[in-house]
């Protein structure tokens, strides 16, 4: 295991800057879903220690918020309820654990052989693009499904745009470490016009205490709500072998050697399922931390630690959490319709990437009938054992690459090199 010999000074302003560059998805995933944002700072943080725990604390990784859940916990919120939701969070972490296992047993391989690039693609597309109406709906001032106009059209545009304008200079124009947090200027500048317009609502902020127990909530299981959200963690699962890769590039480590791809997915799985105890949504690892990482240099594994601590002690802070509370619909709005359309991108460049040949018929029906099942909503089943939606689709790319006959086509740059598959041998 490499040491680090950085001063214990060092350490905790790296920590902080490191959950500084987290914040904005960190708390926006929560704020979208209707979850609370201070129950997941603290899951953030909780999550971040497990998965050092199961490590070993060698991997400089931060693990917050998933996107790739907000629209399952969004439709399953509605028709379950959120106690039935977190049950279903539980559940996805498991997903994780037996992926981890089946490294384990199988090796690395295990993981191309069952998602493949062309089983992975479409269902990321799926996700950033099914979400694409809760963003346009929450920037014209609706509620996410467009059940109600919450803010003046002509204001909420007024805010709305100029948050996604400032996320996007940011994004592209900014230097160091601000170019890593577009989201957090965005939900600024927007917040300050909020602010301006009359639509922050300070009487919550007043009223809530300094110091206060996050309102964490029980999971309950339920048969329909854990089917909904299963099949959602396998598009997360390859985005933390990405992740670690990607870390693992930056630091100079191989850490699917070790601690092992197996090791880094149980903890990635464990810190899912205690955010569903808690309440919290399900956790991944960040790839703005990563960034952060590579941009400072700053390697040493202590330093997610004190983030993570960090992220724990703001939990507790009631009007930290009342203020998050009272950013106005269209500030996310704006934001999110870049992220959502981020989302959707990274699935387009994966089969680009990993030139998907798109002529083969093999594949060409793979992708297609995944993207219309997830972006279309098909639903089947009902009740308890109905599926739809991101979960149906993920279901679908599997089966659907499982059953039918491989040609040439399928046989596409696999998301693990194979000389890092070597390197395990």
């Amino acid at each position: 295991m490499q040491q680090y010999n950085d001063p214990l000074w060092k350490q905790i302003i790296s920590g902080a800057q490191m959950l500084f560059v987290a914040f904005g998805a960190l708390v926006l995933m929560p704020l979208i879903t209707g979850m609370d944002p201070n129950v997941a700072l603290f899951t953030a943080g909780l999550g971040t220690l497990l998965f050092q725990l199961v490590t070993g604390r060698q991997v400089p990784v931060f693990l917050a918020s998933s996107f790739a859940f907000i629209a399952p916990i969004i439709v399953a919120k509605g028709e379950f309820g959120l106690p039935a939701v977190l049950g279903g969070v539980v559940a996805a972490g498991f997903v994780y654990t037996f992926l981890g296992l089946a490294v384990k047993i199988r090796g690395v391989g295990f993981i191309d052989r069952l998602l493949p690039p062309v089983v992975i693609a479409p269902v990321i597309i799926s996700i950033g693009l099914g979400l694409s109406p809760v963003a346009v709906n929450m920037a014209m001032g609706k509620t996410g499904d467009a059940s109600a106009q919450l803010i003046p059209y002509g204001t909420a545009m007024l805010v709305s745009m100029p948050a996604l304008l400032t996320t996007l200079l940011v994004a592209i124009y900014g230097k160091g470490i601000f170019r890593l947090v577009p989201i957090l200027a965005g939900v600024v500048v927007g917040y300050g016009l909020s602010f301006a317009f009359g639509l922050v609502d300070t009487a919550g902020i007043a009223a809530a205490p300094w110091l206060a127990m996050p309102h964490f909530v029980a999971p309950e299981f339920h048969w329909g709500a854990i089917l909904f959200m299963v099949p959602v963690a396998l598009a997360p699962a390859i985005e933390h072998v990405g992740g670690v890769i990607a870390v693992g590039g930056v630091t100079g480590n191989d850490y699917l050697k070790k601690p092992g791809l197996h090791r880094t997915l149980l903890g990635d799985g464990l810190a899912t399922s205690a955010a569903g105890l808690f309440g919290g949504p399900p956790n991944t690892t960040y790839a703005e931390v990563t960034g952060a990482v590579m941009l400072t240099k700053s390697y040493n594994p202590k330093i997610m630690t004190w983030a993570a601590g960090f992220a724990i002690v703001l939990a507790f802070i009631g009007k930290f959490g009342a203020g998050l509370q009272s950013i106005p619909v269209p500030v996310m709005g704006g934001i999110l319709c870049l992220l959502f359309g981020s989302i959707a991108v990274v699935g387009l460049n994966t089969l680009i990437r990993h030139q998907v040949d798109m002529a083969e018929a093999r594949n060409l029906v793979i992708v297609s009938v995944t993207l219309v099942f997830g972006i279309g909503g098909m639903v089947i089943g009902n009740g308890d054992i109905g599926l739809k939606g991101i979960s149906l689709c993920g279901i679908v790319a599997i089966g659907l690459n499982l059953l039918l006959p491989g040609g040439a086509g399928w046989k596409n740059k696999p998301l693990i090199e194979p000389q890092e598959l070597d390197a395990k041998e």
